[in-house]
This record gives structure tokens, C-alpha cells and sequence, in this order.
């Protein structure tokens, strides 16, 4: 599904039909809020020329010129496309972070961090079961 749209219309998928679209592991970290266990994705380790895309709808989030190796177990980067990811409040586990979701299907990402590289100083911290990746040609 990547590439297959941009930040165009918003998605209006029922739950039923998410489920139905994505793997369990999936819908519970787009769907659910939830996190995959660090050091699993096999995104950690992709350095090629493209671009990560949401799993849910095919939005473009970040090229991969802005990835880079945080040590967190998860893919990070340092800045989104511009328009592509939103961010709230998230003070669940007895913390204050700020959650990222696509702009477009609202699917949980990961949380972004102030301890990232120049030159943003951000580290978001991605899902790689929300991220889809999609060389460049």
C-alpha cells in the first residue's frame, strides 16, 4: 500500500475494516496506541535511498535521509514530511511524551523526543510495524 496515496482525503475506515486491512501486531500499535518490543523491527536496519510510509493508509511520513541510529531499538528520525504526521499529548504509563499519528489515517506512530541530532534536536521514534518502506527507483 505505499505510495498508493498522499495526505489527501481523510481515511474513513470503520474498526472492523481495519482489522480486516492490517496484521494483529499492526492494528495494535495503529489502532491501539500500542508499541512493538524494541529491537524487532527489521526497519532498525534499512539504509537505503526512499521512503517510510504509514502501514495503514500509504501516506509518505519521512525520507530516509532523515533516519538515523538512536540506540533505542526503534527507527528514529529526526524530522517528518511537512504535513504528514500530528502530535498530542500521550500521559498514559504515568508519563507526559507526545504521541506522533499520521495526519491523515490518525494511526499511532511512536512518541518524538527533544534528544535528537541537528538540526531539529527532535528523535522521532517510530514503529517500524506502522512504517512501510519503499526504496527510491
Amino acid at each position: 500500500m505505499a505510495g498508493s496515496d498522499t495526505l489527501g482525503s481523510p481515511e474513513t475506515r470503520t474498526e472492523e475494516e481495519w482489522r480486516a486491512s492490517l496484521t494483529p501486531e499492526q492494528y495494535r500499535v495503529l489502532r491501539e496506541h500500542g508499541t512493538e518490543r524494541a529491537g524487532t523491527s527489521c526497519l532498525n536496519g534499512e539504509k537505503r535511498a526512499g521512503t517510510f510510509f504509514c502501514v495503514g493508509c500509504g501516506a509518505p511520513l519521512f525520507e530516509s535521509g532523515t533516519k538515523y541510529e538512536s540506540g533505542s531499538g526503534w527507527p528514529s528520525f529526526f524530522a517528518p514530511l511537512e504535513g504528514a504526521i500530528e502530535t498530542q499529548v500521550d500521559r498514559s504509563h504515568w508519563m507526559t511524551r507526545t504521541e506522533v499519528h499520521c495526519a491523515r489515517c490518525k494511526g499511532h506512530l511512536g512518541h518524538v523526543f527533544e534528544d535528537g541530532p541537528a538540526p531539529t534536536g527532535l528523535r522521532y521514534c517510530m514503529n517500524g510495524v506502522a512504517l512501510d518502506f519503499e526504496p527510491a527507483t
